[in-house]
């Protein structure tokens, strides 16, 4: 019994208070703000080379959209972190590094047509998704840190994210991937 009675005891002294807790995760925010800053200013020098190697043309019409919305993003983490007291700086984001470079292997490893198409889209969505869960935890985060100028910003990013993923998934599915079908049906045996 002495050993349950000391293990409390024990356990408080390792608790932070309510104060270093919030610090913390105020630091938490703020480096996760800086790590998809990183990310979204590296797409905007990603999403031009699958426009570059897209050829469907409702493809490349929601690409150049997400494009200008992505710089959009970069200025509006730029207003974040002015909202907040900081200095915007970024952070080299290893997700999106490797989202990137797998990106760029699916378009290298694909011949030109529908077939790298659905690559690009599905590349894409893998990008959608990731910065979809970043803004939505950023979101949830900047709620609960009481920032509602951050959060507000943030939410808006989290629908446009939502958004492109929708509209990629629109693409797909009316077109690219049966015509991919299509072209790949024949050597598929």
């Amino acid at each position: 019994m002495e050993t349950t009675e000391k293990m409390p005891a024990q356990k408080s002294s390792k608790k932070q208070s309510k104060s270093e807790v919030a610090q913390g995760l105020r630091d938490l925010f703020v480096d996760e703000l800086k790590d998809i800053y990183w990310a979204e200013k590296a797409l905007t020098q990603a999403i031009p080379k699958m426009i570059d190697k897209a050829t469907d043309e409702e493809l490349v019409e929601a690409l150049t959209k997400h494009l200008q919305e992505t710089r959009e993003h970069v200025s509006r983490l730029e207003e974040v972190f002015s909202s907040i007291g900081e200095k915007a700086e970024a952070k080299e984001c290893k997700a999106m590094v490797g989202l990137i470079k797998e990106a760029e292997e699916i378009m290298n490893s694909t011949e030109e047509g529908m077939v790298r198409d659905a690559g690009i889209i599905s590349a894409a969505q893998k990008v959608e998704h990731y910065e979809i869960a970043t803004y939505g935890t950023l979101y949830a985060f900047a709620n609960t840190l009481g920032e509602e100028d951050a959060a507000d910003m943030l939410e808006e990013t989290l629908e446009e994210e939502k958004a492109a993923d929708e509209t990629l998934s629109g693409i797909a599915e009316s077109s690219i991937n049966v015509a991919a079908a299509g072209v790949d049906g024949e050597d598929a045996d």
